[in-house]
C-alpha cells in the first residue's frame, strides 16, 4: 500500500506539472576551462557549474553524463553493438577491440557542492553525487569539479582522427548535468544513440596547439587575438604557440567543437542576424563553396516555414562520422556528391528547430526529432531542387517495407529499446515524417503550416511531448484527434482500404468499400466514368 500510495502522489504531481501552460525548466549555467595536449589526445579541465533548481521538488541527488566512458571494452554501448542482430557499421565489434590509449574516459579528480567534497559513484556513463546539502525548490547551487579525459578513436560521433582525417571531433566530452522535468531524473546510459540536456549558458575556454583551428557552438570572444578566419585582422602565430580559444553560448542544451590544423573557414551572411561559418578541409573531392548557397537558402526557407532561428550563429563543421546535429553546430562528413553534401547539411541544420531550440526528449520521442527533420528536410530540398516531384516518397517506401518485414514495434518504444537498429531508424525518421504528412491531410495544409509554425514558437526552450503537439493541431483544427495520435504513435496498427463488391442497382453502380487494416483514416475516392469524367468524393474515417 505504502508503495502504491508513493506512485499515486508522484502521478498527482506529474499531472500537475504536466497541466501546466507554461512547464518549468531547470537552468544551469557552465564555466569550463580545459587545456589540451595534442601529443597525448588527453585533456583535463575544471567546471564551475551554477544549477537552478526550478522545480517544486527537493533535490538529494544529481546525476552527470560521462559520454566518453561508453567507448571501453565491456560498455553497454560495445555490448549491444556485438549482440544486437543488425549492428551499426560504425560500430561493430570496434570499441571492443580498443587498447588503453584508444578508449575514452572522462574520470572525476574532485567535486564539490557549495564548497564542499560530495560522495559520487560512477556506473558506466552514469555519474551519481549524493548532496550533504538537498537543493531546495527555486534555489541557485554551485557544483566545482576538476575532470580528466581522453579522446577515443572515432567511432561513433566523438573522437579523434575520423576517416576523412579530422583530428578531433569533439562532441559528449565533458561531465553534463541530467536532466530533470516533470518527469523526473532523466540520467539515462549512452548506448546508443540520442540526447536529452538541460537548457543553459556555456563560457568555454580551450588552450591548444595554435596551428588547430577550432570550431565550436557559441560565439567567439577573442577573434582578435585567435585570428583562424575569425577576425578581419591579419593575425599570426609562432610555431609552438598555444592559444585560449573563449567562446560563450547563450540558452542552449550542450556544447560541441572541432580541431584541425587544416581547416578552411568561410563566414557567409544568411541575413543581418544570421552569419553561417563553415569549416573543411579544402581539396579537389569536396563541394563546400558549392554547397554553402544551399545552407544558406535552406535557412532562409526554415525562417519562413517553421519559425525563426534564435541565435546569430551557425557552423557547419566536416568532422564526426556522418551527420550529427548539436546546438549552433553541427558536425558531418564533408566528401562525395555536391546533393549528398547539400542533403547531409539541410538535415543536420533542421535539427536546430526541433531538437536543439525545442528540446524534444530523444530518448522517449525520437521520432519528434527525427521524423520532424525529415520531413522538414524533404519539404525544404523540393524547393531547393524543384526538379523532384516525389517529396515524401522515400519515407513512406522505407515504412511499408518496415511493416512488411515483421520487425516493426510502436513508435511509443525507448529509443535504445528496439529490438532492432532497423526498427529504431524507420520509426523514427520515415513513418515519423509520414506522420507529420498524412496530419497535413487530415487538418489540410494551410492549418497544418500554422500549427506547425505555433507549435515552435510556443514550445521552444520548453521541451514539448506529443501531447503538446496534438493540442496546438486540435486548437488550429477544431478536430479532437486522438485517434490518429493513439494509433500512428502507440500501436502498429496499418492503414489499409480495399473494394470488397462492386454490385449494379438499376441504372447505378453500388461500390462497397472496405477498411482491411486497424487504423482508420479519412478517404478521398476518385470514380472514372465511361465516359471520361471524374467524381471526387471525401468519406471521413471510419
Amino acid at each position: 500500500m505504502k508503495n502504491f500510495l508513493f506512485s499515486l502522489l508522484g502521478l498527482v504531481a506529474a499531472t500537475q506539472s504536466f497541466a501546466q501552460s507554461d512547464r518549468w525548466q531547470q537552468h544551469v549555467k557552465y564555466e569550463m576551462n580545459v587545456d589540451f595536449d595534442t601529443k597525448t589526445h588527453r585533456y583535463t579541465g575544471t567546471q564551475k557549474l551554477q544549477y537552478t533548481n526550478n522545480s517544486p521538488d527537493t533535490l538529494n541527488k544529481v546525476f552527470y553524463h560521462l559520454y566518453l566512458n561508453a567507448f571501453q571494452p565491456g560498455s553497454q554501448m560495445d555490448v549491444r553493438s556485438r549482440t544486437i542482430a543488425d549492428p551499426d557499421s560504425r560500430v561493430m565489434d570496434r570499441i571492443y577491440k580498443l587498447s588503453p590509449d584508444e578508449i575514452g574516459y572522462e574520470k572525476v579528480k574532485s567535486l564539490k557542492h557549495k564548497g564542499k567534497a560530495v560522495s559520487y559513484q560512477v556506473a558506466g556513463t552514469i555519474l551519481e553525487v549524493t548532496l550533504n546539502e538537498p537543493i531546495l525548490p527555486k534555489t541557485t547551487t554551485t557544483f566545482d569539479m576538476e575532470f580528466e579525459a581522453q579522446v577515443p578513436i572515432q567511432i561513433r560521433r566523438t573522437g579523434r582522427f575520423n576517416k576523412e582525417g579530422i583530428d578531433y571531433s569533439m562532441a559528449q566530452w565533458y561531465p553534463k548535468m541530467s536532466e530533470y522535468d516533470y518527469e523526473g531524473w532523466h540520467a539515462v546510459p549512452y548506448i546508443a544513440r540520442e540526447f536529452y540536456g538541460v537548457w543553459g549558458d556555456f563560457d568555454v575556454k580551450i588552450t591548444m596547439d595554435a596551428a588547430y583551428t577550432i570550431a565550436a557552438t557559441g560565439y567567439l570572444q577573442n577573434p582578435d587575438e585567435i585570428g583562424h578566419g575569425y577576425s578581419k585582422k591579419n593575425v599570426t602565430h609562432k610555431a609552438g604557440d598555444r592559444l585560449t580559444w573563449h567562446f560563450v553560448a547563450p540558452q542552449v542544451p550542450d556544447f560541441v567543437w572541432a580541431a584541425d590544423p587544416d581547416y578552411v573557414h568561410d563566414v557567409v551572411k544568411v541575413d543581418d542576424n544570421l552569419d553561417m561559418h563553415f569549416f573543411y578541409q579544402n581539396d579537389t573531392t569536396n563541394y563546400w563553396k558549392e554547397m554553402e548557397p544551399y545552407a544558406v537558402r535552406c535557412f532562409k526557407i526554415m525562417n519562413e516555414r517553421f519559425g525563426r532561428y534564435p541565435y546569430k550563429q551557425y557552423s557547419v563543421i566536416q568532422g564526426g562520422d556522418g551527420g550529427m546535429e548539436y546546438p549552433m553546430a553541427t558536425l558531418i562528413l564533408g566528401r562525395g556528391s555536391l546533393r549528398a553534401l547539400v542533403s547531409v547539411t539541410v538535415h543536420e541544420s533542421i535539427h536546430s528547430w526541433f531538437q536543439n531550440v525545442l528540446g524534444t526528449n530523444e530518448s522517449k520521442y525520437p521520432w519528434m526529432d527525427e521524423g520532424f527533420t525529415t520531413y522538414a528536410s524533404s519539404e525544404v530540398s523540393a524547393q531547393l531542387f524543384p526538379s523532384r516531384n516525389d517529396t515524401h516518397y522515400g519515407s513512406f517506401v522505407s515504412y511499408q517495407r518496415l511493416v512488411e518485414s515483421g520487425l516493426e514495434e510502436p513508435m511509443t518504444t525507448q529509443s535504445d529499446h528496439y529490438n532492432t537498429n532497423r526498427a529504431y531508424s524507420t520509426a523514427a525518421y520515415s513513418k515519423g515524417s509520414v506522420f507529420l504528412h498524412q496530419l497535413s491531410y487530415i487538418i489540410g495544409q494551410s492549418t497544418f503550416d500554422r500549427g506547425m509554425k505555433r507549435y515552435f514558437n510556443e514550445w521552444k526552450f520548453k521541451h514539448p511531448n506529443p501531447n503538446d503537439l496534438k493540442r496546438i493541431m486540435e486548437k488550429e483544427s477544431g478536430l479532437e484527434l486522438d485517434w490518429y495520435w493513439e494509433d500512428w504513435v502507440g500501436t502498429t496498427r496499418t492503414i489499409d482500404y480495399g473494394i470488397r463488391e462492386v454490385l449494379p442497382n438499376g441504372n447505378k453502380t453500388n461500390v462497397v468499400l472496405d477498411r482491411l487494416g486497424k487504423m482508420p483514416m479519412p478517404l478521398d475516392v476518385v470514380v472514372s466514368y465511361t465516359d471520361g469524367t471524374q467524381e471526387n468524393f471525401y468519406i471521413p474515417w471510419k
